[in-house]
């Protein structure tokens, strides 16, 4: 699929801020007045920043809120209306922290789980789609969800956590690549079985079915080269888990944690990018692209 940036900042940006939600709502760091305040600040910027970006990849923004009437069969309302509750709450409970000098345990800890259930919502949006077999697997959810808990933890300074968890997201992050590369082929889906003429004889592309490009082209086929591709992924996983754990490995300093912080999500965009980039549409077999 072609990587759109709004999708790519808000699939990262919104997960390290919910992230660090899920953190703040166990009580950690347990912080009140000021130092609560600058926290809260900064995850919300981060998870309302990233979902407001979202919105300009629809083809229609002022029809978003329409989104939330379709929660029975939509992953897409489902991570709305979650997205919804966990602001509310960690509002509520950030709140208390702020202005009251009070931890209201429960509220912070529902606050938590509707954070965690945004990120698996949005996961599933993408990983419920059996017409690209790279995302239809279990791995894309916990590939969303240990990305989440890392940064959050990492953004919480909550060091030892982060080390553990930033080597477990790299681990399901590199799983998630290798089963990737063969769920095309694994899925069985090729020309015949796409067109149903495979009982007639071998199905080939004769010639394209138009001369010009269309949005199905421009969204959904996109090619990367192979070694373009593996470059990209020793970058990610430098910059997202090998190298902020070396930062959090030396002593604890403000200029390392902010090292670690930068070196992580300059690897997580990559890696977004390349979630996308490697994205293999079935509707590409209509063109040959497969």
């Amino acid at each position: 699929m072609h990587p759109a940036p709004s999708v790519i900042f808000f699939s990262t940006f919104s997960g390290l801020g919910f992230g660090l939600l899920i953190f703040l709502g166990l009580g950690m760091p347990a912080t009140t007045g000021f130092s609560a305040f600058i926290f809260f600040a900064i995850a919300y910027l981060l998870a309302v920043g990233g979902l407001i970006s979202s919105t300009f990849h629809l083809g229609h923004p002022e029809r978003a809120l329409k989104a939330f009437s379709q929660w029975r069969s939509s992953w897409l309302s489902r991570e709305a209306w979650c997205a919804v509750a966990a602001l509310v709450l960690m509002a509520i409970y950030g709140a208390g922290l702020v202005f009251f000098g009070q931890r209201w345990t429960i509220i912070g800890l529902l606050g938590a789980i509707a954070s965690l259930g945004t990120v698996f919502t949005t996961s599933m949006i993408y990983g419920q789609l059996k017409t690209i077999p790279r995302w239809n697997s279990p791995l894309t959810p916990a590939n969303f969800l240990s990305l989440c808990i890392a940064g959050g933890a990492l953004m919480a300074g909550q060091t030892t956590a982060a080390i553990i968890l930033l080597a477990i997201a790299g681990a399901i992050q590199v799983a998630t690549w290798l089963r990737g590369d063969t769920a095309f082929a694994d899925s069985g889906t090729n020309m015949a079985t796409a067109t149903g003429l495979g009982n007639i004889g071998t199905v080939r592309a004769f010639e394209p079915p138009h001369t010009g490009t269309n949005y199905l082209l421009r969204e959904f086929v996109h090619e990367i080269g192979r070694k373009h591709a593996q470059k990209l992924r020793i970058i990610a996983i430098v910059l997202m888990a090998v190298l902020p754990i070396f930062f959090l490995l030396i002593p604890f300093n403000h200029i390392m944690a902010l090292l670690a912080v930068v070196a992580h999500v300059g690897g997580v965009l990559t890696a977004r990018w390349l979630f996308f980039a490697e994205a293999e549409h079935v509707v590409g077999l209509y063109y040959g692209k497969r």
